[in-house]
């Protein structure tokens, strides 16, 4: 038997399809009588109101909002700083009485929702490539978080400012610099940068970053040795006691680490301190983000703050605004006891 339509259950109870629509959709429309038989009649039909996804078709809204990761969803939830970010757009769409929907950033195609919501978020660059260019020619709206695409409004720090400033808060004309980057290449594992081509889509704020840090050491006339210079594949704490462990070793030792995410500073202060390096006597590590963990750390960590709950929030109004405006917003350079 085939499953009962509107139509088909407006025909059996002799009323308007109209009718059936207001008992699911509009009871102030009936008498609570009226409704109360209609939804009766449809439960003993088998018929359990109307698609919703055909009304967010011909509404042209959903109510529905899909953030894209930039990696997968197993990462991206464990990570603070995007934790921080999630619960920032979920505050402000509950706010607005939208609902968000949480898509990786490793899948391989936007077709499969893009008819059921009503636009994309895309926080960072997707780790598939493919997903870019489907944003590119999405029909739906589409916002962007630390990485621009042409023609789509955005949300961002200046990367680079936030990241040369920092450096210049606790560089020496005579320090030895190392940077602990983050995705710098295409490579699974902790390495030195090298020759290998950088990864860069145009989205990358590891790049922007880098390029912070290498304006501010040229100002103070310093270099950036080949073997100091180490691409890490995550935020994460494994990644990062592996780079730092190798550039710590190095000789001469540098007595400066410039980290792009406080995780991964984090990480290298606990490597420093087992060695016996001093914090920061010996070795001054600056780091990247402001999560709440860098509080709880002593030596306290000097980082840049971007208030990634706030950035959220701001993501999903500007989202919702329908404003087509690139909006940078402000960060802050906290000076910690590791500087």
């Amino acid at each position: 038997m085939s499953k009962p339509t509107l139509k088909s259950v407006a025909k059996a109870l002799g009323v308007s399809t109209a009718t059936i629509s207001n008992a699911f959709n509009r009871p102030d429309q009936l008498s609570v009588a009226l409704r109360e038989k209609i939804l009766t009649a449809c439960a003993t039909l088998g018929y359990d109101g109307p698609n919703k996804a055909a009304q967010s078709l011909r509404k042209g809204s959903s109510g529905i909002v899909a953030v894209i990761l930039s990696d997968s969803l197993e990462y991206m939830v464990s990570d603070p700083v995007a934790s921080q970010f999630l619960q920032g757009v979920a505050r402000e769409l509950e706010r607005q009485q939208k609902h968000l929907l949480l898509f990786s950033g490793n899948s391989t195609n936007l077709d499969t929702i893009t008819d059921f919501v009503d636009g994309f978020i895309c926080y960072g660059a997707p780790r598939n490539l493919a997903l870019i260019e489907q944003l590119r020619h999405c029909k739906k709206r589409v916002l962007t978080v630390d990485f621009d695409l042409p023609g789509r409004p955005s949300v961002n720090i200046d990367n680079e400012q936030a990241a040369y400033d920092s450096a210049m808060a606790v560089l020496k004309p005579d320090d030895i610099v190392a940077v602990l980057g983050l995705r710098l290449i295409d490579a699974p594992d902790s390495q030195p940068v090298g020759s290998a081509p950088m990864w860069d889509n145009q989205s990358s704020v590891s790049h922007r970053r880098l390029d912070g840090y290498q304006r501010a050491m040229e100002a103070l006339g310093l270099t950036l040795g080949t073997d100091y210079l180490w691409h890490t594949p995550e935020s994460n704490q494994e990644y990062a006691a592996k780079a730092a462990k190798a550039v710590l070793n190095q000789v001469p030792q540098p007595s400066v680490l410039l980290c792009m995410s406080d995780l991964i500073a984090l990480s290298a202060m606990r490597v420093a301190l087992q060695l016996g390096i001093r914090i920061p006597e010996q070795l001054r590590v600056v780091g990247f983000d402001g999560i709440e963990e860098t509080l709880r750390y002593h030596p306290t960590l000097t980082s840049v703050w971007q208030f990634s709950d706030r950035k959220g929030e701001a993501a999903a109004r500007a989202f919702q605004s329908g404003v087509d405006s690139c909006q940078l917003l402000p960060y802050e350079l906290r000076l910690g006891e590791s500087s």
